[in-house]
Order: structure tokens, then C-alpha cells, then sequence
């Protein structure tokens, strides 16, 4: 009877831990409790009957100003928070730094809207004429790289230079990924966890993982355990129907802007690779002849390869990332 009683106590308390280390883990999906680098500001927009809110960080220059300001722009499965290192780079450089979490992503709002990039980046134009900001760099990665596209396609005026960063979006993902309808895609969200994430950064964003890369998935499968993850993963499946149904892999040849590609070589993102077979997997997703194919299709573009590196150079070399940025400015 002692034996059963014992047992009993010890089960509780190894299920009282696993809660306690699951509530320690927990984030919002507004990640209020994510410590970003610098104070968060937050631009009110109305869409769809709904009011709603975009937060951004400006960062003045802690050099002498030059005049200049650059945008960064996130990709899918991230926020500001990781540009860290990026915005102290070019603020010592005397940048002025806006640093956007597009709506539905980081500590902005997650509404259930038509997602668009057109809709994106009329918001980005909206936050600089708020802020007075006539011209800006643009810096997109990743997802990030499909939304500056479409700015600098929309507003020329606006966009000084844009940078793409391994941007994804540089094959149609919708000629040879399966369709999954943005439903069947929740129910894929809905899976997410800490081992999901972690194996697929491992596949497909760096080529050598390392325990500081444990941090980006903490922020990833942290929201899994809220009560709302549910309106988390619906936003993140109809952001996905928007990447694949919106490419701009065909407008390239129309950018009128000065344009560098920043292209990591072992890269191999596919939007909704898990649908591929493993020959098909093979095919797609090669950054190191994506980037030279995209590049040859922007006029007058230029592209900075980086060998022994995958999906995120600010991250993986943030050294070498860094003095190309700046030498690209």
C-alpha cells in the first residue's frame, strides 16, 4: 500500500514539473513575455471591420546621423527580436533602423483577415509616412524577401535600395508543391512542437547546428503551449496560402530599384517541403543556383554568396553577413 502511495507522489510530481517547465516555456502569441532589444512602439490600422495593431521598433543612430534609414523586414517563422545584432550594426554605422513585426507575426495582431503582401506592404508605406520617413533601404528575409519585393515593385519611390537575404519565394512553389487547402494546413500547424521545429531548422535553415540556434525555437514551440496557439496556427496556415498563392518570382525582371541578393549557398527552404518526396525535395529548394538564376533576372542586380551557410547569414556568419551589409550601403 506504501509502495502505491509513493508511486502515486512521485508520478504527481513528475507531472506537476513537466507542467511547471511547460508553463515556464509558455509565450503568448503576442509574445509579451519575448524580450526584444529595443522598446516596442505600435501603429494602430483598422481592416476588415477589425481594429488592430503593428508593432515596430525605431532605433535612432548612436553615431553621427547619416540621413539614411533602413527597414527590416522579418521572415515567416520569425520577429524582430532576431535582427539584434543587424540593427546595432547599422545604427553604429549613424542608420536610423524601423523594424517592423508584420501583422500577424511577433507582437503585432493576429487577426483572421485575407492575408496579402500587397496589404503588407501598404501597412510598411503607411508606418514610414507616419514617421516621416520619404526613402528607405529595405532588407527582407526570407518571407520577409517576398514582402520587400512587392514594396519596392509598389513603391519605387520609397525603396532606396532593397536587399534580399535569402529570400524565399524565388521558385513558384504552386508549380510543384501539392495543394493543401489553408484548413489542411491548420491541422499541420496545430502539430507543431519543439522537436518539429528544431528538425526542421536543422534540414533546412543552418548547416551546422549549434546550441545558441535553441533560442529561435524556444520563441517558435513556446506559443504551442498557450491557450490561443489555436488563432496562432490559424494566421500561420493563411500566411502560408498567401506565400504559395502569391508568388513574385515573375516580376523580378520589373524591379527599378538597386537590388543585392545575400544568398547563404547551402540553403534549402521549400515553402511546404514536408509535401515532397525526398527526389522531389532534391530538385528544389538550391539556393546556390537560385540565387545566380534570380540575380540574372533583376536588372542590374548584384548577389554576395557565402559558402558553409544556410537559411539565416546574419545568424549563422553574422560577422562576414555584417561587413557585406554594410559595404552594400
Amino acid at each position: 500500500m506504501m509502495k502505491k502511495f509513493l508511486f502515486i507522489v512521485t508520478l504527481s510530481l513528475i507531472i506537476l514539473t513537466q507542467a511547471q517547465a511547460e508553463k515556464i516555456d509558455t509565450l503568448s502569441i503576442t509574445l509579451e513575455n519575448v524580450k526584444y532589444p529595443y522598446p516596442i512602439k505600435y501603429l494602430p490600422l483598422h481592416t476588415e471591420g477589425q481594429d488592430i495593431k503593428m508593432a515596430y521598433m525605431d532605433v535612432a543612430p548612436t553615431r553621427t546621423a547619416n540621413g539614411r534609414t533602413v527597414m527590416l523586414f522579418h521572415g515567416k517563422n520569425f520577429g524582430g527580436y532576431y535582427w539584434t545584432e543587424v540593427i546595432k550594426t547599422l545604427t553604429n554605422n549613424g542608420f536610423r533602423v524601423i523594424v517592423p513585426d508584420q501583422i500577424g507575426f511577433g507582437k503585432s495582431s493576429k487577426p483572421f483577415i485575407h492575408y496579402s503582401f500587397h496589404q503588407l506592404a501598404s501597412w510598411n508605406k503607411k508606418l514610414l509616412d507616419t514617421l516621416g520617413i520619404q526613402k528607405t533601404v529595405i532588407l527582407g528575409h526570407s518571407m520577409g524577401g517576398m514582402l520587400a519585393t512587392r514594396f519596392a515593385l509598389l513603391y519605387p519611390d520609397k525603396t532606396e535600395k532593397l536587399l534580399l537575404e535569402n529570400p524565399i519565394g524565388l521558385e513558384d512553389y504552386k508549380t510543384f508543391v501539392p495543394y493543401v487547402s489553408t484548413e489542411q494546413q491548420y491541422q499541420t500547424e496545430l502539430k507543431t512542437t519543439a522537436e518539429s521545429v528544431r528538425k526542421y531548422y536543422q534540414s533546412s535553415y543552418f548547416t551546422l547546428w549549434k546550441p545558441e540556434y535553441e533560442s529561435l525555437v524556444n520563441v517558435a514551440a513556446g506559443v504551442t503551449f498557450s491557450a490561443d496557439y489555436p488563432t496562432w496556427a490559424k494566421v500561420a496556415a493563411m500566411t502560408f496560402t498567401m506565400i504559395y498563392e502569391q508568388p513574385v518570382c515573375y516580376e523580378f525582371n520589373n524591379i527599378k530599384v538597386p537590388t543585392v541578393l545575400f544568398i547563404g549557398k547551402e540553403d534549402k527552404t521549400i515553402v511546404g517541403k514536408g509535401l515532397l518526396t525526398p527526389d522531389q525535395q532534391a530538385i528544389h529548394g538550391q539556393y546556390r543556383f537560385l540565387g545566380k538564376e534570380t540575380a540574372a533576372k533583376i536588372p542590374n542586380a548584384k548577389i554576395i554568396e557565402f559558402d558553409a551557410c544556410g537559411h539565416i547569414p546574419h545568424i549563422e556568419i553574422p560577422t562576414e553577413f555584417l561587413v557585406a551589409l554594410t559595404g552594400s550601403l
